[in-house]
């Protein structure tokens, strides 16, 4: 199903090292500790779909949290690392059902990951990646991070990015912001300026054509624990949050990363030192010692 790195990038650097590594550990973790650290999350106000919860721990202290999820159905930069999983015209209730069955038992996703800014640039959140995916035992863990064209934590964990792509309502996004704002897309303060600068008729009926827009287009809120509140909690937004889950739904661009578990079927430790990925490449079999 993993068609290779033809269209992949893949990229090796030489890992840090840092003394106070060989005494943190990973585990199993709990919602407490997410929130313990959620602050430190740009997505601090919410949780995927299926969440299992990892943590980073020193001395007992937990220092870094990671969060996994339930796959999505469909994604199109998936169907360039896999294209046999890509939707055909000739599409059923029973093939559709059984992508989902295969996705959700040979998938999960990196959706959250927060370290303490104590232990930040010393080589924590690649190890940690690395070792989360092998213990949460599945044959495939994705990883969609707009971070990942700046930072190469997902590439020194082992993960393989294919080429970004625009997001799905890139062009009737900017066809909106265009034909609504004078201001550039991406220039969210300049946006709300602009917005502030008019009558509160004015402001009302802009900030509701962009809840219209944003809910007409957002997979997101037809979705999940959104699905049954329908437009009525886009209604509720303000401008500050409609504007951003727009931009959000127009501009972002996540690179998407997947990493193939070389210990699938293995029964690993439930607690591995964050060392233990330096006993091995990172996609390579685990070395137990």
């Amino acid at each position: 199903m993993f068609d290779g790195p033809d269209t992949l990038i893949a990229r090796e650097s030489a890992p840090a090292r840092f003394s106070l590594i060989d005494e943190m550990v990973v585990e199993r973790g709990t919602k407490d500790d997410w929130e313990l650290l959620h602050d430190l999350h740009y997505k601090a106000e919410s949780l995927p779909i299926g969440p299992r919860f990892w943590k980073l721990a020193l001395h007992g202290e937990t220092i870094g949290v990671l969060v996994t999820s339930n796959p999505k159905g469909l994604l199109k930069e998936r169907h360039v690392a896999f294209p046999r999983l890509k939707p055909g015209g000739d599409e059923t209730k029973l093939t559709n059902t059984n992508r989902y069955v295969y996705l959700n038992a040979n998938f999960r996703v990196i959706a959250r990951f927060v370290v303490d800014t104590m232990y930040r640039g010393i080589g924590c959140g690649y190890r940690m990646m690395n070792l989360v995916s092998r213990m949460e035992g599945n044959t495939f863990m994705e990883i969609q991070s707009s971070m990942s064209k700046f930072n190469l934590f997902g590439q020194k964990a082992g993960f393989k990015f294919v080429k970004p792509m625009n997001a799905n309502k890139f062009e009737a996004g900017l066809k909106f912001f265009r034909s609504h704002f004078e201001a550039n897309p991406a220039d969210y303060e300049a946006i709300l300026a602009e917005i502030a600068g008019k009558s509160p008729a004015e402001q009302e009926k802009l900030v509701q054509a962009a809840r219209d827009f944003y809910y007409r287009h957002s997979a997101l809120e037809k979705t999940g624990n959104n699905r049954d509140k329908g437009q009525g909690r886009v209604d509720e937004m303000d401008a500050r949050r409609v504007i951003r889950s727009l931009q959000q739904i127009t501009l972002a661009s996540p690179m998407y990363g997947v990493w193939k578990n070389p210990d699938k079927g293995r029964v690993l430790p439930e607690s591995l030192p964050l060392s233990a990925f330096d006993r091995q490449k990172p996609t390579e079999p685990l070395v137990l010692t």
